[in-house]
This record gives structure tokens, C-alpha cells and sequence, in this order.
């Protein structure tokens, strides 16, 4: 089978990515083998790749944001029949016994295994998955729509519940890639005023279209004071921009697994009145599964532009560029480029 791994980590321009053709793998006791449609293209595996987030083994295959079918059952699998069409996101394993997992607080599991980092991800034409920690995909989307959903969207998700936004509250978003874009479908849909702040004008547009109260760059100040904030843009030179637009007790909430150095901060100004700065470490597999009901039943779409799956550098190049307003995907059947919104970007 063909797979993409990262070789040496480095700049995108020097191709970290290398194809493989790797062994179909077989599934273990409690595993399944998925055959991959798509897969959703998240800033971690550029962060991966280009050496921000170091590889946790030798030419691991990224990709978190997996649909496809099962093909294979390990001993033991029986969660899934032959053909489902499931998904594979970021978390992988749990040990299932630390105090964070007895609480139910698994996201911060001591032991964690992710896909795409610890386990060979969905670059790839098969992947294999703990049958426990795969998600039934719902009825009605297609691999293309459904893949920016198991990352993107519940990570979008998990930030909207930390920032705290009270019902009807004015939210602040800063960054419009593909979690931004759900979380502020999600937010919209639920009452909320967002505020879209964002270095891109093609983003900027995305976001007056899906409803946003606002377009701005991203250094600039928000309209209004904000109840809650939501920093998706790995730049930490925006926390003070976002505190600073904050109101009494309003809460900024960063949400990415990387970031540049914040500069130093100033109390009176942002942080005094009971502000709080709060940060997202994976998700649960509950706030999968609730955020994939909310998704279905609100008729949230993620915005896709579909590569190849020979394209990947491609795709994560034009990420690293902000050369799309929403979320790319790779596909391996290539009957499936028609179901992204935007053509493949040029190489």
C-alpha cells in the first residue's frame, strides 16, 4: 500500500514527506483496518512535519482526521461490521487507569497514544484503529465532508466549552482555518455574535458568509468587548491582541498543540477584572461523539478543497501559505475530488 511519512522533519519547502509503500497492515486483537477514503489536513501535521512538533518514532505516517471503510476485524473486533464507514481522530489510546481517565478526564490520560504521531495516521490507503476509540461517521456526509469534523471540528468544539461563552455572548475568533470555521458554524447556530479576526481576506469573506458579526485582520481590535475569545492562529504575539479585547471576566482560550512565544503581558491591562487564559489538550471520545450529533442535527459543513493523496506536500504547503479558506482534504479514490468545494491548489 502507498503511504506518506515524514523523513526528515524540516521547512515544507524541503519535502519532508516521503512516499512509501509499506505491507497491508493487519489488525490486532480489538483493532480494525481501515480502508481510507479521505483525510482531513490539520496544522499538527505541519507541525509534525516541519519539526515544531517532534515525531514521536521514525517516518510515522501523519493524518488524524481519517473516513473510511472497515476492511478487516482483529480478534475480538465486533464494534464495527465489514463496510462501515468510521472515522479515526487524534486520539488513539487511553491506559484507561490513570486518575485523569478514571475521571473521565481522558484527554489528559498520562500514557496517551495519538494517531498520526504515535500510530501510523491516514496518509495513507489503510490505517489501523483501536475499535474503541473509531467513530461511526453520521448518515448523509460524504468522506470529503465528514473528515475535517474529527479533528478540526471537535477540537473546535472542546475550545468553544473552555472559552466559557455565556448563551447569547459576543465571541472572539482568531485564526479561520478549518477548526475555526466549524467552531464559529457551531457558535452561530447556538446564539452566539463571533467576531472573526484573521490575516487572510479570503477567510475574512468565509467568515461573513457563514454568519459572523464581523471580518478584521488579526491584530486589530475587536468591535465590541468580547465575552470570550478563542485563539486558533499558532501566533502568540495575539494573546495580549485577544486579552485585550476581552471584557470583565471573559475568558481566552488557546487551542492549538503549538504556539510561538508569548510576549509579556501586562496585569492591569490583560489581565485584571477576573480574565482568564485557558488552553485545549486533545478531546474525549465523548466530545466526539456529542460534537458528531451537534454537526449532523445543526448542519454544520465544513468548507473542503481536495487534494490527491500524492498531494500532500502539496496540501500542506498551501496550509502553511493560507492559500484556502477552510479545510483541505486528501482523498484516495480520486472519484471523490469532486466533493470538495475547491479544486486542488496548484503544485
Amino acid at each position: 500500500m502507498r503511504a506518506y511519512a515524514v523523513d526528515v522533519p524540516g521547512p515544507i519547502a524541503t519535502h519532508p514527506l516521503v512516499e512509501l509503500e509499506r505491507p497491508l497492515p493487519e489488525p490486532g486483537p480489538g483493532e480494525v483496518r481501515v480502508q481510507v477514503e479521505a483525510c482531513g489536513v490539520c496544522r499538527t501535521d505541519l507541525h509534525l512535519a516541519e519539526g515544531d512538533l517532534e515525531p514521536r518514532r521514525s517516518r510515522v505516517v501523519p493524518g488524524h482526521e481519517v473516513v473510511g471503510v472497515v476492511d478487516a476485524l482483529g480478534a475480538g473486533a465486533g464494534r464495527f461490521s465489514l463496510g462501515q464507514r468510521v472515522g479515526v481522530a487524534w486520539l488513539g489510546a487511553t491506559c484507561g487507569r490513570c486518575h485523569f481517565c478514571v475521571a473521565g478526564r481522558e484527554n489528559l490520560c498520562v500514557a496517551p497514544s495519538f494517531t498520526g504521531w504515535d500510530r501510523d495516521g491516514g496518509y495513507s490507503e489503510f490505517t489501523l484503529v483501536d475499535e474503541r476509540f473509531a467513530y461511526p461517521i453520521p448518515a448523509g456526509l460524504s468522506p470529503v465532508a465528514a473528515a475535517p469534523l474529527l479533528c478540526a471540528g471537535i477540537i473546535g468544539y472542546r475550545a468553544l466549552l473552555r472559552a466559557e461563552l455565556p448563551p447569547g455572548g459576543r465571541l472572539g475568533i482568531y485564526g479561520f482555518g478549518a477548526s475555526a470555521h466549524l467552531c464559529a458554524q457551531l457558535a452561530i447556530a447556538q446564539g452566539a455574535r463571533v467576531h472573526v479576526l484573521t490575516r487572510g481576506a479570503a477567510a475574512r469573506a468565509l467568515a461573513l458568509e457563514l454568519g459572523a458579526a464581523s471580518a478584521g485582520a488579526a491584530d486589530a481590535m475587536a468591535p465590541e468587548p468580547l465575552d470570550a475569545a478563542i485563539l486558533f492562529a499558532p501566533v502568540g504575539t495575539l494573546v495580549p491582541v485577544a486579552l485585550s479585547a476581552l471584557g470583565r471576566g471573559g475568558t481566552l482560550c488557546i487551542a492549538g498543540i503549538h504556539l510561538s512565544d508569548v510576549p509579556p503581558l501586562n496585569y492591569a491591562e490583560h489581565l485584571f477584572y477576573e480574565k482568564s487564559v485557558r488552553s485545549v489538550t486533545a478531546n474525549t471520545r465523548q466530545d466526539g461523539l456529542v460534537f458528531l450529533e451537534l454537526a449532523a442535527r445543526l448542519g454544520l459543513r465544513a468548507t473542503t478543497h481536495a487534494y490527491r493523496l500524492a498531494e500532500a506536500t502539496d496540501a500542506l504547503r498551501d496550509l502553511s501559505e493560507g492559500r484556502f479558506a477552510g479545510a483541505a482534504v486528501l482523498v484516495a479514490d480520486e472519484s471523490l475530488l469532486a466533493a470538495g468545494k475547491g479544486a486542488p491548489a496548484p503544485s
